[in-house]
């Protein structure tokens, strides 16, 4: 099977690529010192219509596939942008499947066009502090505010590590509807919103972290929250099974991600180990430089082979999971070497700002945390692929 790029993503990655030639590193590397969201990146690429990539034509999108929207993800991780320029457009995305495929036409014309022109910016409120990667544990409970069928809920508890609620004005938000224990399985008596970031109910508390300064993560805390029901995607209690239908995508966008970050760093370590003389010559001549960036490239073309054939599949409407988990994991892992490569064949310069590696090495650990962790993804394929017991 040909996994070259065909000749529509060969042009998306072009006229992507030109929008980040736009953003040079000092643009991103003032944004990663001192934050502000790059509000200037996220409205040329909505100007573009790339916020759009995978949304309906009828809503205003390029109706493309996850393949598509994996090349321009990975241009753009390939850019001095990297992580920080992709998370300011990730949850667009894939953000609003659970809306496409679960949204009643009137929610659909009420909300897609405007996040596809990036008149609105959304966030996503899912993982709880004392829940994690258990979902199924949320203790945000959305309660109805009376018998009719039309009455609206109120909505009460805290969510974690939620990016760019700070300039947000909506929220996909996972609330309980039923508790835990009075559901026949885990899974169920969860209800899915979309709706307003009101910020006189919701108070937003950004973490101070790692990375990726240029776009906040935060706590929020829900304290009565009005909720339409005319914001409830799909049934009442059935909210999970809508989550579900974004979360595939995202393992192959991060995956492509992490791939790009890792190959521009991989660009960055061998111009530097050309150009570096020690010793008369340059450092590049070296094996021992040049092997762990080459074992690095090898990687970062297997991993975005898997990534192509994950997404073809999803595309495809064929069954994906262990593919798309096994493109996470192995786009996180090879980003994650390349970059540490990238700063060691530096040497004491790969500690420095000015050269963006340690930058790259920074931001491409989100790849390997989120969504998901690299133990749960490899738990999932061994029940998945290989038929061993749950062990989760």
């Amino acid at each position: 099977m040909d996994h070259s790029l065909t000749e529509d993503q060969a042009r998306i990655e072009e006229a992507v690529g030109a929008i980040c030639d736009r953003f040079d590193e000092n643009y991103w590397l003032e944004r990663d010192r001192d934050g502000g969201y790059p509000l200037e990146f996220h409205a040329a690429m909505a100007g573009g219509g790339w916020l759009g990539i995978a949304m309906p034509e009828a809503q205003g999108g390029a109706g493309l596939g996850i393949a598509e929207a994996a090349v321009m993800m990975r241009r753009v991780a390939q850019s001095p942008g990297a992580m920080a320029a992709c998370s300011s457009i990730h949850l667009n995305i894939f953000g609003p499947h659970p809306i496409v495929v679960y949204g009643t036409e009137e929610q659909k014309q009420r909300w897609l066009p405007d996040l596809i022109a990036g008149r609105i910016r959304s966030c996503f409120g899912v993982t709880e502090p004392n829940a994690g990667l258990d979902t199924t544990n949320i203790r945000t409970r959305a309660v109805r505010n009376g018998p009719d069928s039309n009455a609206g809920y109120t909505v009460t508890g805290e969510k974690i590590w939620t990016s760019s609620a700070q300039v947000a004005d909506c929220i996909l938000l996972l609330t309980r509807t039923t508790p835990r224990e009075e559901c026949k399985r885990p899974t169920e008596g969860m209800t899915l919103f979309f709706t307003e970031l009101d910020r006189e109910k919701i108070e937003v508390r950004e973490i101070d972290k790692m990375g990726r300064k240029a776009v906040d993560s935060n706590m929020l805390f829900i304290d009565g929250l009005q909720v339409p029901v005319g914001d409830r995607i799909g049934e009442e209690g059935r909210g999970f099974e809508c989550l579900l239908h974004g979360l595939n995508p995202e393992r192959c966008l991060v995956a492509a991600e992490a791939i790009g970050i890792g190959q521009q760093a991989l660009q960055r370590a061998a111009g530097y180990a050309k150009e570096r003389i020690v010793f008369g010559r340059p450092i590049g001549r070296n094996q021992a430089v040049q092997h762990p960036l080459a074992e690095s490239w090898a990687e970062l073309e297997a991993a975005w082979l898997t990534v192509l054939h994950a997404a073809g599949l999803y595309d495809a409407g064929k069954p994906c999971g262990p593919q798309c988990n096994a493109a996470k994991y192995l786009g996180a892992e090879a980003g994650f070497r390349a970059c540490e490569r990238a700063v060691l064949a530096h040497g004491g310069m790969g500690y420095a700002k000015e050269f963006h590696v340690e930058r790259l090495l920074r931001e491409v650990m989100i790849c390997r945390i989120a969504p998901v962790s690299r133990e749960l993804i490899l738990s999932h394929i061994a029940e998945k692929a290989l038929g061993l017991p749950k062990s989760y």
